[in-house]
């Protein structure tokens, strides 16, 4: 016993020593490695990937040949990467086919940190990293090390025709005189414009417009009534919470929107025709993600409309307490989006690591993401340009800080998520258009029915995951 107490002794005594003398390695920091040595690779090319809307509305454009003009002296050239924005890195990365640099949601690029398909970032090398919010930079965040540098938040917005509000709104659609239109800031109040739209007796005509076929602009009901994908923050994948607390008032509030729709809604015809039967005036509002603003806004121009008259945008409407869309004296609640955080990551497999970083920098700098704003619409992730902004910029980047945007899951388990919910969405859309008495009777025609088919779906997940594990 004495002889196991000295050899304890010594190794204590070495270690103090080795700790004093700088000999054991100190906890790296945050994305500093030998790979990043701040010393910019001379004459070289870096591919750049962004997304397809950045490329056709000549963003990217612009802003390679801004790049290339401030490090023309260094021999860097960033060019297009002439890929889709679906790239797969991983089929692409390790034949030296893919991008140096990706722009991408925060779930497709997180799904590169399983095999190392990406490098950690020193963010603290970004010039403008403290003017981020926790928020952005926790989409990227993978133990400890940060994947990505957040440029736009995304979230369902709602689209609408201003001008066709009726002219004596004030008095006939603002219950609560605060200057609002109720059925901008309330979805029973939109449910009865848009019940009065479709008996106006013109079949062309609609309200409120949407395709449920898309889990990222559905699963926000289920969120507003405490349904959730995974635990603890979305870390914990063997907790499923697809039908958590109430969150078949969600589904059930699909259902009823669905009716004042056509079939549409259910295949996705709606989300493609959005724009163009906005800017004529067939549709009355719709739903979409701040980054498509311009598509409205040239749909509007095409028919000679004045969009700054025309198009507006607000976050979306409150929520009835209990589920219920024909009871306008309801509670209202927040409406809780999913969301997400687009931003810039480094490919593991470029040659040029210096390069890239350089060009993630140059990027995401204040006036570039203003330019980025002006031409596309995006909501910068920066929370003091947002501000500056103001109106929907300033509104969606609160949302991220006070919680009404859960940011999409970035971890691989999600590919088994989307099946079961896309299912259980369409379903409840789809049996706004069943027939009572006929051959095809509607299946969920009761809050009970409709919490088991959540319940379902909440399985099903459950079920596929079991199977992928």
């Amino acid at each position: 016993m004495k002889k196991i107490v000295i050899l304890i002794l010594h190794f204590v005594v070495i270690f103090t020593i080795l700790i004093v003398i700088g000999c054991l390695p100190e906890e790296e920091e945050t994305g500093r490695s030998d790979i990043f040595t701040g010393e910019l690779e001379r004459n070289v090319q870096i591919k750049v990937l962004e997304n397809d809307i950045a490329r056709e509305l000549g963003y990217l454009d612009e802003l390679l040949d801004a790049f290339n003009e401030e490090y023309a002296e260094y021999g860097i050239e960033a060019v297009d990467a002439n890929l889709s924005e679906n790239t797969n890195l991983v089929d692409d990365g390790p034949y030296g086919e893919g991008p140096d640099v990706l722009y991408q949601a925060n779930d497709n690029l997180m799904k590169y940190v399983d095999g190392r398909h990406l490098l950690p970032l020193p963010i603290t090398e970004i010039d403008e990293y403290e003017g981020i919010g926790e928020n952005a930079w926790k989409a990227y965040e993978r133990d400890g090390q940060i994947y990505g540098v957040p440029v736009n938040v995304q979230e369902p917005l709602l689209f609408y025709r201003k001008d066709l509000i009726p002219s004596n709104w004030e008095t006939e659609w603002d219950d609560n005189q605060n200057g609002v239109p109720d059925m901008i800031e309330s979805w029973p109040a939109m449910y009865k414009f848009s019940k009065m739209l479709a008996e106006d007796g013109d079949p062309d005509t609609f309200g409120y417009m949407k395709s449920y076929e898309q889990p990222y602009f559905s699963m926000g009901y289920l969120y507003s009534y405490g349904g959730y994908i995974f635990g603890d923050d979305n870390k914990d994948t063997s907790d499923i919470g697809i039908s958590a607390e109430n969150a078949y008032l969600g589904a059930s509030v699909i259902r009823q929107q669905a009716t004042l729709m056509d079939q549409r809604a259910v295949d996705g015809t709606i989300t493609s025709i959005a724009y163009q039967q906005l800017a004529e005036g067939n549709f009355f509002a719709t739903a979409t993600t701040p980054d498509v603003t311009n598509m409205f806004i040239t749909a509007l121009e095409g028919e000679g409309l004045d969009p700054d008259q025309c198009l507006g945008v607000a976050t979306l409407p409150k929520l009835p307490a209990n589920g219920d869309l024909t009871d306008e004296d309801a509670e209202l609640i927040d409406s809780i989006s999913m969301g997400g955080v687009h931003g810039y990551a480094i490919s593991a497999y470029t040659e040029y690591p210096n390069a890239c970083l350089a060009f993630v920098n140059f990027a995401t700098q204040y006036e570039i993401l203003q330019l980025r704003n002006e031409m596309l619409g995006i909501v910068p992730a920066r929370t003091e340009l947002a501000e500056q902004l103001g109106g929907i910029n300033k509104d969606v980047v609160e949302d991220l800080n006070n919680g009404n945007i859960r940011v999409m899951p970035s971890n691989s388990e999600l590919t088994s998520v989307w099946k079961a919910v896309t299912t259980l969405f369409t379903d409840m859309a789809a049996d706004a258009f069943r027939e009572a008495g006929s051959s095809n009777p509607p299946k969920y025609d009761s809050l009970d029915k409709i919490k088991a088919r959540v319940e379902q779906a909440n399985k099903e997940v459950i079920d596929a995951l079991t199977t992928l594990g």
